[in-house]
């Protein structure tokens, strides 16, 4: 790898953990104080955020073509100002109306400067060799909540959530648009064309694959990413929750929880190290088995298997964190990949958006038993893996 791509990965690689420290993982924080100063309920702040994440499902596709016309720079640079934006008309809403116009301000800044963007950018710049580049930028943003949650409550303990929520704001300006205006300049020959100079014969859907092959293989990939969209958000939501409704005492059901981010990144590694070589429809299979096997374990043996469970459920959605950008690579090719890439993402946000809503009822319906539903689901995503097929001749 070359200092310049390295510079690049490292560079994208800390933009977007500033990104998802300050849009994803920003609530968890900040709800109950922005709630009770606004003089609301903290669920109309987290349907702030599901707003936030319906405009980012809307806005993808656009997003994706906009970076295959005119590469990641200029996208991702200018989406540092609609972060900026969106967080300071946060920390400056008197309301619950003012609060939903920056939540759907951000929901812009997501579509255009989250992971499919971010993919979009590498696929634009090394083509069908993006694979590595998209693993490095994942390695960095692993930790964006291990950065973004401390950091959002220690500002918000000792200045405010409007305070925290600024200061956000101008991290965006001062710390992410410098790192994405570093980002390479996409050659013209490059913007003509919309992608990468690159053959042809393998960088496109072959031909042979036909309209109802193609759309078969779309259909499967954007139900595969909404169930693990889905999955790991009611994790991300609902975890410690889960963990003591199944009897793990307070402390350690925090303790196993804390592990899902050891993990992603563990499986991330791993990606990046050994699998490295591996067809990525291969490695998505596992991880794509992993919730599953860790949720019936952990059913069927209960407390002393919760560290098994977090542990299988973090380094399979790491690795399908990866599949998400790699996949569409590698079965459709790099021609219009930012404008496909945000199609397949929009069932995904909905399933995203909905769901801390659903399996927060599913805990109150059914209990520990609500992973069941979850773990059916992992079932269904791993068949429709099962089932998908590289039609480009580079693997099964």
């Amino acid at each position: 790898m070359t200092q310049r791509r390295s510079l690049t990965i490292t560079s994208l690689g800390i933009a977007q953990t500033l990104a998802w420290a300050s849009s994803y993982y920003l609530p968890a924080m900040l709800a109950t104080s922005m709630a009770r100063d606004l003089g609301i309920s903290a669920p109309t702040v987290f349907l702030g955020f599901s707003l936030a994440l319906v405009v980012s499902a809307l806005l993808g596709p656009l997003a994706g073509q906009l970076i295959d016309r005119y590469g990641g720079r200029p996208v991702l640079a200018a989406n540092s100002f609609i972060f900026a934006a969106g967080l300071a008309g946060l920390a400056l809403a008197q309301g619950p109306l003012g609060m939903m116009i920056a939540w759907a301000v951000l929901g812009v800044a997501m579509a255009a400067g989250l992971y499919e963007a971010a993919f979009a950018a590498l696929v634009h710049l090394y083509g069908k060799d993006a694979r590595g580049a998209i693993t490095g930028i994942t390695l960095f943003a692993g930790f964006a909540s291990t950065v973004g949650w401390p950091l959002s409550a220690w500002l918000e303990l000792e200045w405010g959530w409007r305070a925290a929520c600024f200061v956000w704001a101008g991290l965006h300006l001062v710390v992410a648009l410098p790192l994405n205006l570093t980002l390479p300049a996409s050659p013209v020959a490059h913007l003509v064309q919309g992608a990468p100079a690159a053959d042809p014969a393998t960088d496109s859907v072959p031909a042979a694959a036909g309209t109802q092959n193609t759309t078969r293989t779309a259909v499967l990939l954007a139900f595969v990413f909404a169930v693990t969209w889905f999955i790991s958000t009611a994790m991300a939501a609902h975890l410690p929750r889960l963990l003591q409704i199944q009897g793990v005492p307070l402390a350690t059901a925090l303790v196993f929880a804390g592990l899902v981010g050891p993990a992603q990144v563990a499986g991330r590694l791993l990606e990046y190290g050994l699998l490295r070589n591996v067809h990525p429809l291969l490695s998505a299979r596992v991880a794509g088995a992993m919730h599953t096997v860790g949720a019936m374990v952990f059913l069927a043996i209960g407390v002393p298997a919760g560290a098994v469970f977090t542990v299988l459920h973090g380094a399979g959605n790491g690795v399908l964190t990866i599949a998400k950008g790699t996949l569409p690579l590698v079965l459709f090719g790099v021609k219009d990949y930012g404008a496909r890439q945000g199609l397949l993402m929009v069932p995904a946000r909905f399933a995203q958006a909905l769901s801390p809503w659903l399996f927060g009822l599913a805990l109150d319906r059914f209990g520990g038993g609500a992973l069941w539903f979850s773990a059916a689901l992992g079932a269904l995503a791993f068949a429709a893996l099962m089932a998908l097929r590289d039609t480009s001749g580079h693997g099964k």
